[in-house]
Order: structure tokens, then C-alpha cells, then sequence
């Protein structure tokens, strides 16, 4: 079982940055994959990047150049800085785990960025 947490969301201007943290109850190191998906009001949920144990990265088109996710395994917690942010990022942020073929959600932190 995997308990994710995540904070560090908020009110930020636009152009602005956030870090978001997802801290994970136990160790990350066997978990293979790692995501942050975004639910913006009336939209469906959708993936804004993920990074899997080999570090390897993936990005949605529309935040590539300004989002980076990391993991730390050390601290069992995945980041996501998001840098020259727009209203259009507006959204519920979750965290989300596959380990094992279980699918695990955090309880999502709110972004906003007003314009």
C-alpha cells in the first residue's frame, strides 16, 4: 500500500513558479512509475509528466520548456517545479504511483494562476 501526499500548491501570479512535493509513505526506489495529471473545472484529468525509476522523463506538449518533474529517493519524494506559469495551468494537481500494477492518487493540491 502507498500513501501519496502532496503540498506546495497555490495562488501565483502569472509567470510565476511552484514547486509542488509529493511525498510517498514508504520507499519509491521499486516503484517503476511516477506521474503528476492535472483536473482543470469541466475537464477531464490529464497527464502533465512522469518519470519512471530510470529517470527517464515525460512531458505534456503544453508544459514542456517550463515544468520539470524530479524524484528523490533518498527523501521517497517526486517534485514538480513548474516555472512561467499561465492561467491555463489552473488546476487540481494530483500525484500518482504504479507500483506493481496497483495505481495510486494522492489527494491533489490547487494551482491557481491568475492573470
Amino acid at each position: 500500500q502507498v500513501q501519496l501526499v502532496e503540498s506546495g500548491g497555490g495562488l501565483v501570479q502569472a509567470g510565476g513558479s511552484l514547486r509542488l512535493s509529493c511525498a510517498a509513505s514508504g520507499s519509491i526506489l521499486r516503484i517503476n512509475y511516477m506521474g503528476w495529471y492535472r483536473q482543470a473545472p469541466g475537464k477531464q484529468r490529464e497527464l502533465v509528466a512522469s518519470i519512471i525509476r530510470g529517470g527517464r522523463t515525460n512531458y505534456a506538449d503544453s508544459v514542456k520548456g517550463r515544468f520539470a518533474i524530479s524524484r528523490d529517493n533518498a527523501k521517497n519524494t517526486v517534485y514538480l517545479q513548474m516555472n512561467s506559469l499561465k492561467p491555463e495551468d489552473t488546476a487540481v494537481y494530483y500525484c500518482n504511483a504504479v507500483d506493481f500494477g496497483t495505481t495510486y492518487w494522492g489527494q491533489g493540491t490547487q494551482v491557481t494562476v491568475s492573470s
